[in-house]
């Protein structure tokens, strides 16, 4: 009788032990909204097909606004919440991250379905996900069942997302902070197929920088004047070549030495992520697969679920 009075114990101690390390992420679902709100995606994807036939650079801001969630603390849709000490007015968000209004479109849409029920994390969530696949990328499906957070941290958001001046070194350990690997950072990094950056973030590449195409470099230039404050917000495609379609160019640039950012040639500069720009380069489905598995590996970042959090019913407030 004390013999297996032991062994159940010691069951149930396993089991509370692997319930503590298995974390929040366990409760993430790609079925999660499936009774609750049926018409989740089909809504979603409606309002971001329309926002990026609208505006096409609509889909990298949306795709960003993801990154720059998750990186602080998490995918809890912090990053959407107005005021002055907020995570919008941190350093690398700023006049720079947008798409703002289209969350709020989402929301609004998603509200006069299922009311209440869809948090604003996972809106951003499944809009980046609509968005890559809009553009020509991959699909995938989004585990959900994240909430929201109740607070913002812009001193979070200063150090935890990685600036464009970042070296190799820097990117690695800003992925690995969160968890990310050098491989999920390449793939993640590939990101920049589509999309616009601002004189202010490339302009010390394109004027200091002796790993960059001279063609490249003297283009920029001419909508990028040397003078910090002037122009600053200029905008040029993140990939040459194809700056509205989500595929594998961006890593064929870096071997040309074309990324736009410093941290862009970083990835391919003599260092360890070399072979991987390089295996990219020459295999979108590989790139494909692996931006996939990275997307849902930065979407389990600590994620609020259970009853922590709330389900906002304005995406840039809280209840």
């Amino acid at each position: 009788m004390d013999s297996s009075f032991s062994k159940i114990s010691q069951a149930l101690l396993l089991l509370v032990v692997l319930w503590g390390t298995s974390g929040c992420n366990a409760q993430l679902s790609t079925e999660f909204y499936s009774k609750s709100c049926p018409n989740l995606f089909p809504t979603v994807k409606s309002t971001v097909h329309s926002a990026i036939t609208k505006e096409a650079r609509m889909g990298a801001s949306l795709l960003r606004l993801f990154f720059h969630d998750c990186f602080v603390n998490g995918c809890d849709g912090s990053l959407l919440l107005d005021g002055t000490s907020g995570e919008k007015n941190a350093a690398p968000n700023v006049n720079s991250v947008r798409g703002f209004d289209v969350i709020d479109d989402i929301k609004s849409a998603v509200e006069n379905v299922c009311p209440g029920v869809v948090s604003c994390a996972d809106i951003v969530a499944i809009a980046a996900r609509d968005s890559v696949h809009i553009m020509g990328g991959p699909n995938w499906e989004v585990k959900l069942g994240r909430r929201d957070a109740r607070t913002a941290s812009q001193a979070a958001a200063n150090s935890s997302i990685p600036p464009p001046t970042s070296n190799l070194k820097q990117l690695i350990s800003s992925f690995k902070a969160v968890g990310l690997s050098s491989r999920d950072m390449v793939a993640l990094s590939g990101a920049h197929t589509i999309g616009q950056a601002r004189c202010i973030s490339f302009r010390a590449r394109v004027y200091n920088d002796s790993n960059i195409d001279p063609s490249l470099a003297k283009t920029r230039q001419s909508h990028c004047p040397r003078s910090r404050g002037s122009g600053d917000g200029n905008l040029a495609p993140l990939d040459v070549h194809t700056p509205t379609h989500f595929d594998n160019k961006y890593f064929k640039n870096l071997i040309g030495q074309r990324g736009l950012l410093h941290s862009d040639q970083q990835l391919f500069s003599g260092g360890s992520t070399d072979s991987i720009v390089r295996a990219y380069g020459k295999n979108p489905r590989a790139f494909s697969s692996d931006f996939v598995d990275a997307m849902i590996k930065m979407g389990d970042i600590s994620p609020l679920t259970g009853s922590q959090g709330e389900i906002r019913k304005n995406c840039r407030r809280t209840n």
